[in-house]
This record gives structure tokens, C-alpha cells and sequence, in this order.
């Protein structure tokens, strides 16, 4: 809490992803550590939270075409990351208009560039072990976020952010606004580190069903990491899942000025000079 002594705007962006481990862990970084910092906030009388949250936090495993903001939270979520964050972002926006403080809630999705720890390291380690499948009829279209854009909405958000203001209170989807083909653009990725495009295949339900045995599995034996496969990542892969960005185009003048081609460029020339097989985490 003490860290927000002083301060008039905190941008939260912290949390841990992942597919496996107990609830506690999740809760603890995504949903207990947002509840601190929103504490802090309210005590030190900060003015401003945007808080990154994510599309999966209304994912159902069914496909999700062009859906704007007023899609609400599904029943049950698939797995305790999207829980975690759920909860969390319904605590940032509760908190709209307490003690001063204005907040919003941003959810980028699938976010790729240089420098990336996260989606293009996992692609390549996979794809390199032999453990890369398509799922499903490989037609699925889904957004991407090139990071440059997902920094610059926050910085948007921010400044458009104020008590009164269309921003305060709400949530937004962000992306390139333009939808992809899963696999192909997976393909693209893989192709910018010299991997082979993808060449094996599992149906959605074959997926799925290994993603319950898997879960079961690291469940019971409490075994670390993530399943090479859960129920969430299988419909991930599977279904169509873009987004309707016009709240934020109107609401604080998002566009993402780096189109998806000038990213690839770009990550293809960051891959070149920097090597593939760099460590992340």
C-alpha cells in the first residue's frame, strides 16, 4: 500500500498466467494482489487505476464472433487464470468513484512483439519438441494485439480517464481490429524463427478430451507446471474467438497505428539479431 503514497496514477499489469497449479496461487497474484493495490489507491488517494485484464475472462469455450463489451461473464470459466482475473477486474471496477479514484479495465488480447517472453518463445519450444497441433478444422479467426498498440491504449486510457469521463467504470477489448486465421498466422510466427508450419492435428473433442486427463492428472499428483493440454487451451486453439473494439475508438481514440505486417517485420528483424531460443519467463 505504501507504494502508492504520492502518486496520481498506477498502471497495474501484474499477475501470472498459466494453465496449471492451485486456485490459491492465482488468487493470491491476480485477485487478492489487485484487491491490495486497489486498497492502496483508495488510502493514498490516488486519482487514476487502469488495470490489464483479459478477453478470457468471458470465454465459455464457445466461439466468440465480434463480440463488444456487453458480452457478460460466463458461468463457470475453464480455467482459475481467467477466474482469477474475472474477479479481480470486477473488484478495479467496483472501486470506480470511491475516495476519488476513476478506473478502467483494459483487455488486450493475444499480445506478440519483440521481446516476447511469453506466446512466440512457448510456440517455438513446442513446435521444436514436436509437440504442436492444430486443433480443430484449422479455420478459426482470432484476435492479436501488436505490443507497441496494447502500450499505446493504456497510455490513451489513462489520459482519457477521470471522474465523469466515458472511460470511467468500464472495460475494453483491444486488438489489431482485424481478425486472423489462427493457424496461419501461428504459421507466420513459426516460420520467423525457421520452424516448420504446423503439420499435426488433433480434433476439438479429441483435444478436449486429453485436456480433462491432463487436468485430472496434474490435479491429483500435483504435478508442476502447465498440462501439455487442458479443456481452455483446447477450445482456445479450436474456436473463433475477435472483438469489437469501436467502445474503445470512441471513448479514448484507440487505433492501432502499427499494422499486424510492420509487427511481424518488426519481430522478424528483433529474431534475426536476438536468436529464437532466448530463455523467458
Amino acid at each position: 500500500m505504501a507504494s502508492c503514497r504520492g502518486i496520481d496514477l498506477v498502471f497495474h499489469a501484474a499477475g501470472i498466467a498459466g494453465l496449471g497449479g492451485p486456485w490459491k496461487r492465482f488468487f493470491e497474484a491476480n485477485t487478492l494482489a489487485t484487491r491490495h493495490i486497489i486498497e492502496g489507491c483508495l488510502a493514498h488517494r490516488v486519482g487514476r487505476l487502469v488495470y490489464t485484464s483479459s478477453p478470457s475472462v468471458t470465454f465459455d469455450g464457445k466461439d466468440q464472433h465480434g463480440v463488444d463489451e456487453s458480452v457478460g461473464y460466463p458461468p463457470r470459466w475453464l480455467c482459475y487464470y481467467a477466474k482469477s482475473k474475472a474477479l479481480a477486474e470486477q473488484e478495479v471496477l467496483a472501486a470506480n468513484g470511491q475516495a476519488g479514484l476513476s478506473t478502467c479495465v483494459l483487455r488486450p488480447h493475444l499480445m506478440w512483439g519483440p521481446d516476447d517472453r511469453h506466446l512466440i518463445p512457448r510456440l517455438i519450444q513446442r513446435s521444436r519438441a514436436g509437440r504442436l497441433y492444430r486443433v480443430g478444422d484449422g479455420t478459426n479467426l482470432v484476435d492479436t494485439l501488436y505490443i507497441d498498440n496494447a502500450a499505446e491504449a493504456h497510455l490513451l486510457a489513462a489520459e482519457a480517464l477521470d471522474r465523469g469521463s466515458p472511460v470511467a467504470g468500464k472495460a475494453y477489448f483491444l486488438s489489431q481490429g482485424e481478425p486472423v486465421n489462427c493457424w496461419q498466422w501461428i504459421d507466420q510466427l513459426l516460420a520467423l524463427a525457421g520452424c516448420p508450419r504446423v503439420r499435426k492435428s488433433l480434433s476439438f473433442k479429441a483435444a478436449w478430451r486429453w485436456g480433462c486427463f491432463f487436468e485430472l492428472l496434474w490435479r491429483v499428483f500435483r504435478l508442476p507446471g502447465d498440462p501439455p493440454m487442458t479443456r481452455f487451451l483446447a477450445a482456445q486453439l479450436a474456436t473463433s474467438h475477435y472483438f469489437d473494439i469501436g467502445r474503445a475508438q470512441r471513448d479514448f481514440g484507440f487505433r492501432p497505428r502499427v499494422s499486424s505486417a510492420e509487427g511481424l517485420r518488426r519481430t522478424a528483424d528483433y529474431l534475426k539479431h536476438n536468436g529464437s531460443t532466448r530463455p523467458f519467463g
